[in-house]
């Protein structure tokens, strides 16, 4: 009896591995064979991360803009005494749009003329490679970024003349994202695209980890500890999410990490609690120190 259970269990272990393993496959096919053109053209990535970016932060700007007409999401508010104007929010998204139109897509449009065009694998990753993956460039890029941002914080010029951009409003907010100067966007996007290759990831993986990393980095900005921000579900404190960025607003000297918080634990740059105002008012003020 007991020779035939473990017959059987060894039967059945590798059908369900295979299911496991081609749980992705249909969804792949799908994208091939009726999207192929479009998902191998080399502007989809750009399409992705802004596409991302605007759908992610709508909600918030809505929300900033109805402010204590919805009191149960205002009562999660970080700096509750500062609000986005329509004038911010209108800047910070211009800037987005720049940068995307100056630099994004001419270097695409540049990369075409020299480079293959991209060959998708017929097959699709496991489910196990875009977690295992997806979590390696999520923590490659944090150290990456922990490192470029901590220097631009303690040198006084590539801070003025790179990063300050970032730092113009005290209190963040969703369009702010990606307020950033050309030279911080070549940094960010250079790591974004070279990373899934160093790791060889899935182009899935790769489409997967863009979103949740620009979901992740828009939330950090939304100025709203809400209880069911990535920082309250993942355990531990993993992620520094809005509370820990938005103290780095307040205190830019601290929080350098832009998703996860133990490269702040470790070298003592981690503030988690408390608060720091300036200034009392309707709206932000404009700063530029470090």
């Amino acid at each position: 009896m007991l020779n035939i259970t473990k017959v059987q269990f060894t039967l059945q272990l590798p059908t369900f591995s295979r299911f496991s393993d081609r749980l992705l496959q249909p969804l792949w096919d799908y994208f091939l064979f009726n999207h192929y053109s479009l998902i191998s053209s080399p502007f989809f990535p750009v399409m992705i991360c802004f596409s991302s970016y605007f759908f992610s932060s709508l909600p918030f700007a809505v929300l900033d803009l109805l402010g204590d007409n919805v009191p149960s999401i205002h009562r999660y508010k970080i700096q509750q005494e500062r609000r986005p104007t329509i004038r911010m929010m209108a800047k910070s998204f211009g800037r987005a749009v720049y940068n995307h139109l100056i630099f994004v897509l001419p270097a695409v449009l540049i990369q075409t003329c020299f480079m293959p065009s991209m060959v998708l694998p017929t097959s699709a990753p496991t489910v196990v490679e875009v977690l295992i993956d997806g979590l390696a460039v999520l923590l490659l890029f944090d150290t990456q970024y922990f490192m470029w941002h901590f220097v631009h914080h303690k040198h006084p010029q590539l801070y003025r003349w790179v990063h300050a951009i970032h730092h113009e409003y005290m209190a963040p907010f969703s369009w702010s994202t990606q307020q950033i100067s050309i030279p911080e966007l070549i940094t960010v996007g250079f790591w974004s695209n070279l990373d899934p290759i160093l790791l060889k990831c899935h182009p899935f993986t790769i489409w997967c980890v863009t979103i949740l990393s620009i979901w992740m980095s828009v939330e950090d900005h939304i100025g709203y500890d809400l209880p069911w921000g990535l920082n309250h579900l993942v355990p531990f404190g993993l992620l520094g999410g809005a509370p820990a960025h938005d103290m780095h607003h307040q205190k830019p000297n601290s929080n350098y990490a832009p998703f996860f918080s133990h490269w702040d634990r470790i070298f003592g740059t981690a503030i988690l609690a408390g608060k720091i105002t300036e200034k009392k008012g309707g709206q932000d003020e404009p700063r530029a120190k470090f």
